[in-house]
């Protein structure tokens, strides 16, 4: 079923290899909470070792942390002018329950656009499978 995907964002959309557009990054889907961590070391189709050296998904992190002030910033701004600016409780609820409703989308996505912006990875529109392995 591994389609080539030529669009960038769609291909960051399903997490598919920066180079190929066709293997998985991850190994399960992000709704099978218990595995949506699991990630695969290399592409099926090309080869592409996603792992760029050791430690290189740390700066993933950052990325999470810049998505994670966004929703803040969202949910404060959603809650202040539409709620009428509820009490503090409700944004800390609000908050810490959209944390961990999203935390397999901010880890997910994370490591997807931090392997697309720095990974060094161009995609190749005419890559064969045997040009890579």
């Amino acid at each position: 079923m591994d389609t080539k995907i030529d669009s960038l964002g769609l291909a960051m959309l399903h997490a598919k290899c920066p180079r190929c557009h066709q293997g998985d990054m991850f190994q399960y889907k992000w709704w099978q909470l218990s595995k949506f961590i699991k990630f695969h070391q290399i592409c099926s189709e090309c080869g592409l070792r996603f792992d760029r050296e050791p430690g290189f998904f740390h700066g993933a992190m950052y990325i999470s942390y810049a998505m994670i002030v966004a929703m803040v910033v969202n949910v404060w701004l959603i809650l202040y002018f539409v709620f009428g600016d509820p009490a503090f409780e409700v944004y800390l609820t609000v908050i810490i329950f959209l944390n961990i409703v999203l935390l397999p989308f901010l880890f997910r996505y994370s490591r997807v656009i931090y392997l697309y912006a720095f990974g060094g990875v161009k995609f190749e529109k005419q890559l064969k499978k045997e040009d890579h392995k």
